[in-house]
């Protein structure tokens, strides 16, 4: 039994003359939250909306439990749920009403109590869409995703704009439907959100698949050197640093050194050494690699509009 749910194989979407995605293949696992991350303009957005039946892709195949999205759209979309990045509902129509209107869309929808309970909602049942904060709509727009009993859940920047306590709130949401035999695709900008969150990641650049696999692997392969830093004083020279084995540089900025290593072991060594130095370690601290290193390595370190 092949265990993807989805299969995307070349695909390509154009707007005018802009080739939004170009090229892109990779495949979903059944019951994994799998993200898709790159900078703004990516082609995330553009992906998504091919893949759930909201777009027709140029060329290139796609596969979502085993339908089409064009031919078989209806059937398609009675089987997933999606959260767009950009949503909107009329400001005058309160919770229940959407609710309401939404699971009879369906002919076996979930609960929407239930639904609005398990994301902190119950209370605003009554309350206007007008009335809402930014948080409390999105996980309004969560809940109208997961409405239909989907078993696909696709979540679009589904964190964006949310106060931190907010965001964890949805990352247990997003583990819960993974715990419940769902699978979750999501694209967000969040480094440390994918790489929290995230079974495998797609790194999209420029409308291409830049890298694909775990957050693990992805640091292991991209990640660079681990960083030590800490406080010094006037007169510190940390040449002698350079000469252990597994320390690719060292950089003395004002106050501070800052080494980077290839081989973590010989963390132990600097500590000896600093210390034989008569050099303090109140400061000293380790900065592994992150998703975030891998982003910036891979795409680039420019900002781009």
């Amino acid at each position: 039994m092949d265990d993807n749910v989805v299969t995307v194989q070349n695909l390509v979407k154009h707007y005018k003359d802009v080739k939004a995605v170009d090229g892109i293949s990779f495949s979903v696992k059944r019951g994994e939250i799998f993200g898709i991350v790159g900078p703004n303009g990516a082609g995330k957005t553009t992906t998504i909306d091919c893949i759930a039946a909201m777009h027709r892709a140029y060329s290139g195949s796609i596969d979502v439990l085993g339908l089409d999205p064009v031919s078989d759209s209806i059937a398609l979309k009675r089987r997933i749920g999606l959260q767009q990045q950009e949503s909107e509902i009329p400001d005058r129509l309160r919770l229940r009403e959407a609710m309401e209107l939404f699971s009879s869309f369906y002919e076996k929808a979930l609960d929407w109590k239930m639904l609005l309970e398990q994301l902190n909602l119950w209370e605003k049942k009554d309350s206007f869409f007008s009335g809402l904060s930014g948080g409390q709509k999105k996980r309004l727009f969560v809940a109208m995703a997961l409405i239909g009993d989907p078993e696909i859940v696709f979540l679009d920047e589904f964190t964006s704009g949310l106060d931190p306590q907010a965001r964890i709130s949805i990352w247990k949401l997003v583990r819960n439907l993974r715990d419940q035999g769902r699978t979750v695709v999501l694209s967000t900008h969040y480094m440390d959100e994918a790489e929290k969150l995230c079974d495998r990641v797609a790194i999209i650049d420029n409308g291409k698949l830049a890298a694909l696999d775990s957050p693990s692997d992805l640091i292991s392969a991209h990640g660079g050197y681990t960083r030590v830093y800490f406080n010094v004083g006037e007169g510190f020279n940390g040449e002698s640093l350079s000469l252990l084995e597994g320390v690719e540089s060292v950089i003395n900025d004002d106050d501070t050194c800052a080494l980077e290593v290839s081989v973590r072991s010989v963390i132990v060594e600097i500590v000896k050494k600093l210390d034989a130095m008569g050099q303090g370690l109140d400061s000293f601290r380790i900065e592994a690699p992150t998703l975030e290193d891998v982003f910036l390595n891979i795409t680039g370190r420019e900002v781009r509009d």
